[in-house]
């Protein structure tokens, strides 16, 4: 949990500061986009290698790395000079910080027989860190400037890893003499990513995922540029998120051993497309209660619940990861949920450049009504999907 709270420390770092990056390097919206993508589309792409990795040479072994790697390329990405270096850098930590989630699960499920509870457990660390890195990186931000508030990962990185290192044991290698080309053969790889029990919550986590990347690049901005809040407020609001995801990623993960994955995956979803057309509707919830004579609600407390309903959504993953696990075989877990960590985490990670683009083109109302489309898509999709399954 620790180790996840530093890798998701520092890609999470820097979202509160974008404002700050696109103001110093004199970008775009979608520039900055591209970079966030960049790092997620290479956290994305390391899923599948982690996985293989840890089958050769121990769960432990690649964990450090991702803990090391991620907290030398924090460093890196604060002393760029030029923004082209910043997004080499960007995508460096990604690649890093990428090697840690499908490696971790892996651990865990050869550990614990409540999966769901585990991986939630183990997915608080991301929350912890949208809690505390948000507020910590606004204030060095507006203070010291956007790079000591991206450097503060290294902060948090040094005593994990350190702490990591000396309590954690190893464990025995899966498959510690098989040839990394075996592994790599296209065809058994497609065979898994077709299966019927695969295939439809794939597609169900690449929507989640590109929604959930699209949150979590830009919801300060949005609420700077589009609500007018100010900086340190917005920050506030993307801690309360991460606050409520905290929660909700125990929460669902418990509520998946006890009464389904699907269940559980769905709720999250809709909650996640209410939240976040309602973020865009805002004025509209306060207003809504005069139209039966009933006093506006406070903007507060209405920012509040859709805060609330979009950080439900983000946090489906708790619900659909253990999924996978379910659908894999004991051998298949490793390289196979890496690979499909993969395949949604690099698909998904347009989400940066897409919410960007979308919000230079037309503006943020249209850019976040489209993300809470595509999880009402994703909520569709799974009780669709669940409800045919009962039936065969």
């Amino acid at each position: 949990m620790l180790a996840f709270f530093v890798t998701y420390f520092a890609r999470l770092a820097i979202s509160p500061v974008v404002p700050l990056i696109i103001d110093d390097f004199g970008v775009s919206n979608t520039a900055v986009g591209v970079a966030l993508s960049g790092m997620w589309f290479a956290y994305g792409l390391s899923q599948f290698p982690s996985g293989i990795l840890a089958d050769r040479h121990g769960e432990r072994r690649v964990i450090l790395v991702a803990v090391g790697g991620t907290t030398a390329m924090s460093l890196l990405l604060a002393l760029v000079p030029v923004f082209p270096a910043f997004v080499l850098a960007a995508v460096l930590l990604g690649l890093a910080a990428g090697l840690h989630y499908a490696v971790a699960t892996t651990l865990l499920s050869r550990t614990f027989d409540d999966l769901g509870t585990a991986v939630g457990l183990h997915s608080l660390g991301g929350p912890l860190a949208g809690l505390i890195a948000p507020v910590a990186a606004t204030w060095v931000g507006v203070r010291y400037g956007w790079r000591p508030g991206v450097a503060l990962a290294a902060v948090v990185g040094v005593p994990v890893f350190v702490l990591f290192a000396r309590r954690v044991r190893s464990t025995e290698p899966r498959r510690p003499d098989q040839p990394m080309s075996e592994r790599l053969r296209l065809g058994p790889l497609l065979e898994l990513l077709g299966r019927r029990e695969i295939l439809v919550p794939l597609a169900v986590a690449t929507l989640g995922t590109y929604v959930a990347q699209g949150v979590i690049s830009f919801l300060p901005t949005f609420l700077v540029e589009f609500r007018s809040y100010t900086p340190a407020f917005a920050g506030g609001v993307f801690s309360a998120f991460f606050v409520v995801r905290a929660g909700a990623q125990v929460g669902l993960g418990r509520l998946s051993d006890r009464v389904g994955r699907d269940a559980s995956i769905a709720a999250a979803l809709l909650g996640g497309a209410l939240g976040l057309a309602g973020l865009v509707a805002l004025p509209d919830l306060v207003r809504l209660p005069l139209a039966v004579g009933l006093p506006a609600v406070p903007e507060l407390a209405a920012l509040g619940a859709v805060v609330f309903l979009a950080g439900l959504g983000s946090s489906f993953f708790s619900a659909i990861d253990p999924r996978f696990m379910d659908a894999l075989g004991d051998a298949e877990r490793g390289a196979g949920f890496g690979l499909i960590r993969t395949v949604y985490t690099v698909i998904g990670s347009a989400g940066s450049v897409g919410v960007g683009l979308v919000a230079d083109l037309f503006g943020w109302g249209a850019s976040f009504l489209v993300i809470a489309g595509l999880a009402g898509v994703a909520f569709l999709v799974t009780v669709v999907n669940a409800l045919a399954s009962e039936r065969r």
